[in-house]
Formats: C-alpha cells, structure tokens, sequence
C-alpha cells in the first residue's frame, strides 16, 4: 500500500526514446493521479479509479511497476501499461505471476511500437522479480505478438433466464439468509475460499490483505463488486458468493461462488433471482468452475453455456517454471505407471530445449539443453503454456497443429501433462 516511503525506495528511471520521449515510471502521487487520467481517456469512465487505488492502495504494489511514455515537448503521457503482481497455487505448489495491464497507446502515437518499448521494459521486470508466469485479459491476437498464447479459461460462463428459476418462497429459503459481506467477515471468507480454491487445480492465492482490498478500495473503480454471504439456521456463513457491478453485458453477473450444498446453491440462485428482478437484470450470468453445485444446478433449469474467452500467458523463465512443479510432476508419476521412473523428459521447443531429469520419481533437475533435435515432446514455443498449464492436452494440441511432434514418449507426457480444473479469481 501506499506510504511516504514507497517513491524513495523505487525511483523512476528514465530511459530516452527519440523524438522527445522518454519511458519513466509512477515517481510521485502526482503521477499516478496523471497516469489515471490517461487510462480514463484511452479505456474509460471506471479505469482511473482503478488505476489510482492499485497504484495507492493494493498491496502488492510498486511505483516501478508502473511504466508509462511521456511527450517532454508537451509533457503529456501517450503510452502505458503496467505490471500487477500475483501468487497463483499449482495443486501445492505457489507461483510468483505477473499480469500485464491496462495497456495503451494515445491514436496520435500509435503504430510507433511504443507498446513493443514498454513490453521490453515490462520483461526485465519479469526477470529481476523472478516471476515464472504472466497473464493478460488482452485482445484477440495482439499479444501473440509479444509471446503470449490462450493457455487459461476467462469469463463465459453460463445464462440463466430468470423465468427457468423457480420463485423464492418463505419454505425454500427458510434454512438460509443471505447479508452483504463487511470487512469484518474477512477471515470468514478466507476460510470459505480456501476451502473452495482445493476444488481447483491452478487459482489465485488471497490473502486478508487482498481480501481487504477487495472490501473497501474498489468502490467507484469497474472492478467493483458486491460480497455475500450464505448463512445457516444458527447464523454460521456457508458460502459466499459475488456480484460484479460494471462486467459485461446486462444481466446480473455472478463471477464467483465459493464452494455450497446442492441445496444451498439452489437457495441462492432463488434470491439471486429477486436481486435480479429488482435491479431490472433480464437474465443471470454466471462464471466460475464446471464442476460447482452453483453451475450444476443452474444447468438443470435450463442455463446455456456463453462462449469462453482466456487469459493470455508468457513464460519468461521456462527452466524455473519446469522446476518450481517438480512436486506436482513427481506426484502424478508417482500415480501412474511410471512412478519411481529414472530418465531425462526433454522439452524441444525447436528455438531451444529443457530437460527434465527424474531419479527415482524425483524431479533431481531442469536444464537447458539449447538448440538441438529430437525430444520426448516437440511443439512450438507458445504451446507450451496451454499444456504445462493443463488448459489442451497433447492430443488436442497435435491435432490442430501438425508441428507438435508425436513419438514413443506420448504417454509419459499425458501423464506429465494432463487436463486440469482452474480457475483464476480477481485480487483487485
């Protein structure tokens, strides 16, 4: 979070571009109050408060992490973007992940690769923070261009239509009330989405500070959202879910739901529907994993499934990545017929190769082997994210590109690699 201190231990560099521009990042509130504004003309009524309180309040944040391009003959900011910190866990494993953001150009500046400037000063980020992932909400395919590939599933979801739920009567909610959550029930919902977060491969850690952020500094800015929560007879919380205010479309959208009873689920959807009716919401949108008593529910009165966006990933350090896993390599061959399997896995991802050397079950090391031919596994360099991340398996990678070397390791790398549930929550 913000304090006096935060500017003096991260000053603004300042490197220059040509043409009077020089990329500098956030050295003062003064800047952040500008870089907000510039987002607000280039995104959208909703982006500056959200750019303002990330930049003060969140509590990962760093002012270096901010970038922007500023105009010197006129002092203006005309490109941006920045980087937002994450932990992501992989079963149990924990992982450092950096989101790319709100990124922009001003129109009179663009298609002078400004963007390409800020991605290079966003990578060395990346690498002297150590971080092994990196995520963006980004448009379709410009970030290809960067190194990015489609590798986690975002929003979609499922519609329901407010006619399919049944009426909420005295006796069906009689077991359940429901109340807004208040910073009071952060560790109530901690508890709740921990619990939820075991059901899930790959999500987000969120810890009471992300937690508070999420309570109290997103008012006003278009993350903002509603908490509930799902009390018992005895008043104990069962479930919680979200209601997010400014996301897409017109309907009610619930992009969140922590783990609930079939009957709980049920309950909820029926207030939901009076929520909905009385904020003139013709239909639900409902988001989160396949597998919840939420969405199962729903699609026994009638939900349809929404076309499905994902996030986009880059790897900045593949070998780090291979090896931080390890745990979750050694356990699914330790649950397969090659547990206890001594052998190097080589990675080609033609460019450059890894090897993953095993003893005993053990993932011992991950090295890089270069430029070289043949491996268990050869596919081209943005795949690797869709199946480390278990979002394709090899089979459905192969049969849309016919670069994806098949050989005699198929089944090893199923096992190493197979399809996962995940899910990634919003920590601002």
């Amino acid at each position: 979070m913000f304090s006096s201190t935060m500017f003096d231990s991260n000053p603004p560099k300042r490197m220059p571009l040509g043409d009077n521009l020089v990329l500098t990042s956030v050295g003062s509130v003064e800047d952040a109050g500008r870089l907000a504004a510039f987002n607000k003309a280039i995104h959208g009524d909703g982006v500056d408060s959200t750019t303002y309180q990330l930049i003060t309040q969140h509590p990962n944040t760093r002012p270096d992490y901010w970038p922007f391009i500023e105009d010197e003959s006129t002092g203006e900011i005309v490109s941006a973007l920045c980087l937002i910190p994450w932990t992501w866990r992989y079963e149990d494993v924990t992982l450092k992940v950096g989101e790319m953001g709100i990124v922009g150009t001003a129109e009179a500046y663009r298609s002078r690769g400004l963007i390409r400037k800020l991605d290079g000063y966003f990578k060395d980020l990346l690498r002297s923070g150590e971080f092994v992932l990196s995520q963006i909400q980004g448009i379709p395919y410009f970030y290809r261009q960067l190194g990015y590939e489609y590798a986690l599933p975002l929003q979609g979801g499922w519609q329901l239509e407010l006619r399919s739920v049944p009426d909420a009567d005295a006796e069906e909610l009689a077991p359940y009330r429901f109340r807004r959550a208040t910073p009071d029930d952060i560790p109530v919902l901690q508890r709740l989405y921990d619990t939820t977060a075991h059901d899930l491969s790959i999500t987000t850690v969120r810890d009471a500070d992300i937690w508070r952020f999420l309570l109290t500094q997103t008012s006003g800015s278009e993350t903002e959202g509603e908490f509930w929560l799902v009390l018992d007879h005895d008043g104990q919380a069962v479930g919680y879910w979200l209601i997010a205010l400014h996301d897409f479309g017109i309907g009610l959208n619930v992009p969140e739901t922590s783990r609930l009873s079939s009957e709980a689920a049920a309950a909820v959807l029926r207030y939901l529907k009076t929520l909905a009716v009385k904020r003139d919401k013709p239909f639900m949108r409902l988001y989160g994993y396949e597998s919840s008593a939420m969405l199962q529910t729903a699609r026994t009165w009638g939900a349809h499934k929404l076309n499905r966006y994902a996030w986009q990933i880059y790897l900045p350090d593949v070998r780090s990545l291979l090896h931080q896993l390890g745990p979750v390599f050694e356990r699914r061959l330790a649950g397969s017929p090659f547990a206890g399997m001594t052998r190097r896995v080589r990675i080609n991802l033609y460019r450059e190769a890894f090897d993953m050397r095993f003893e005993a079950g053990t993932l011992s090391t991950v090295e890089a082997a270069g430029f070289c031919e043949g491996g268990d596994i050869n596919l081209p360099p943005n795949l690797l994210a869709p199946l480390v991340l278990g979002h394709r398996t090899r089979a459905e990678l192969a049969s849309f590109y016919p670069d994806v070397g098949r050989g005699q390791s198929e089944y090893l790398i199923d096992c190493l690699f197979p399809r996962v549930e995940a899910i990634i929550y919003t920590i601002y």
